[in-house]
């Protein structure tokens, strides 16, 4: 190792000991602002780029707009001098430390889409220097620091281990849990080499509770498709499990509840209406894909994706057999849907069931509508332009043939919904405990 790379190593381990080393987030979301926010709690001075400039003015000028971040801890970092917020890319030179926190989804053929890990990439070699420290976060698969991202760092003439330091941390977030933060999550860390990984160690322990260190960043990728495939499979078992017990008049969640009641050897994971959110629908595709170039078949993996992306059509099947038990047809039929966001008590629909249930239900010819506290309007996505907004929870339930429980909010009045109108269908079992309920729910 050269003398200039030995320095640049221990200027950077001198920064980050002192915290004067400048902490750059690039994707402002649900994974890098509570991040930023945690290394400016800590005390080091940051900056976050996104390429969304009504983002950055609104961190800018003091506010939030991720529900479960109070805007007090923006205003805080701004008092506090050591928090600001960019669209400048041209800025990334001024970061002593760049961590990439960047959406990952997939193709419509459930392929990688690489495209914001290859632009951000591109953009941070613009601007690197000597001495700086890339971190990618973005949930991808194994390979991806080493092959995607490296290159592009390296075309600008720099070198990794002797110019500049690159290492992958998985992002671990969980929107909605009051129990676990960026902050006490546990931050796995893994470097494309021992200098890269001294760093990005020190770095992350800085900031947060706790680090766990592997052997490379191959390994600290495999460890976060792993959490997410274990999610996926698992609840696909449930979910194939519902379908088979419904059929036998078996309740899937009593079933569960007496299950949870073994003190070892059983892990709860329940059913719903489908996988959502910008993780365990996504994730496990990218080894799928990564696996092939290998002559390797994922079976267990593709398996579980089939039975996931079946539930929106089972939910609709289960609405279409008991309205017809009650003589109604789906056609021209009123349907409210509870809930629209991927996840209990968020207000993100990426990936949400609800959105291909209701639109399910408009082919088929259902009056569709929906009501969810944390989403106003459905915005435009990729796929999908169902241009609704919500409806409140009023007089006007008795005009619905039936309601489907998506996602079961818990500002939800579930009872006032059960006593008014006839048929609920529950895919979340949000309906149990309405006493007098069992007539008038469907579990699917």
């Amino acid at each position: 190792m050269s003398e200039l790379a030995v320095a640049a190593v221990d200027g950077l381990a001198r920064a980050i000991e002192g915290k004067t080393a400048r902490v750059g987030v690039i994707g402002l979301g649900y994974v890098g602002l509570p991040l930023l926010l945690e290394f400016s709690r800590s005390g080091f001075p940051v900056v976050g780029f996104d390429v969304d400039r009504e983002k950055v003015a609104t961190l800018q000028g003091g506010g939030s707009y991720i529900l479960h971040i109070d805007p007090a801890r923006i205003r805080a970092a701004l008092d506090g001098g050591r928090f600001e917020a960019t669209a400048d890319f041209s800025r990334l030179a001024e970061a002593d430390a760049i961590l990439i926190c960047v959406p990952t989804p997939l193709t419509r053929q459930r392929e990688p889409d690489l495209s914001y890990i290859e632009k951000t990439a591109e953009a941070i070699a613009a601007a690197i220097r000597p001495g700086q420290l890339v971190v990618l976060e973005s949930t991808t698969f194994p390979g991806t620091t080493d092959e995607v991202v490296r290159p592009r760092l390296e075309a600008s003439g720099l070198r990794v281990e002797q110019d500049f330091f690159l290492a992958f941390s998985p992002e671990r977030e969980d929107p909605g849990n009051p129990r676990y933060s960026a902050r006490n999550i546990p931050k796995v860390v893994g470097g494309v080499g021992p200098h890269s990984a001294r760093l990005a160690e020190a770095l992350y322990r800085g900031g947060l509770d706790q680090v766990v260190r592997v052997s490379s960043a191959r390994v600290a990728e495999a460890v976060k498709i792993l959490e997410n495939t274990y999610r996926a499979v698992n609840i696909a078992l449930v979910n194939e499990l519902k379908v088979t017990f419904d059929s036998m008049g078996i309740d899937i969640w009593e079933v569960i509840e007496a299950a949870k009641t073994k003190p070892f050897g059983f892990a709860a994971f329940y059913p719903g209406p489908g996988l959502g959110g910008h993780c365990i629908p996504i994730d496990p595709f990218y080894l799928t894909w990564k696996a092939r170039e290998y002559g390797l078949s994922t079976r267990f993996i593709e398996l579980a994706g089939e039975v996931n992306t079946a539930m929106p059509r089972y939910v609709v099947q289960r609405l279409t057999a008991a309205l017809n038990e009650a003589g109604k047809c789906l056609l021209g039929a009123r349907v409210l849907i509870l809930g629209v966001a991927y996840k209990k008590d968020v207000a993100d629909v990426r990936e949400s069931p609800a959105v291909e249930i209701i639109e399910m239900l408009q082919q088929a010819g259902a009056r569709v509508d929906y009501h969810d506290p944390y989403i106003p309007h459905l915005p435009r996505m990729r796929d999908h332009q169902l241009a609704l907004k919500s409806v409140p929870l009023d007089d006007g339930l008795s005009r619905y043939d039936a309601a489907v429980v998506v996602t079961d909010h818990s500002k939800i009045d579930y009872a006032a919904v059960v006593s008014a109108i006839s048929l609920v269908v529950d895919t979340r079992n949000a309906c149990g405990r309405v006493p007098h309920a069992s007539g008038r729910v469907v579990k699917a």
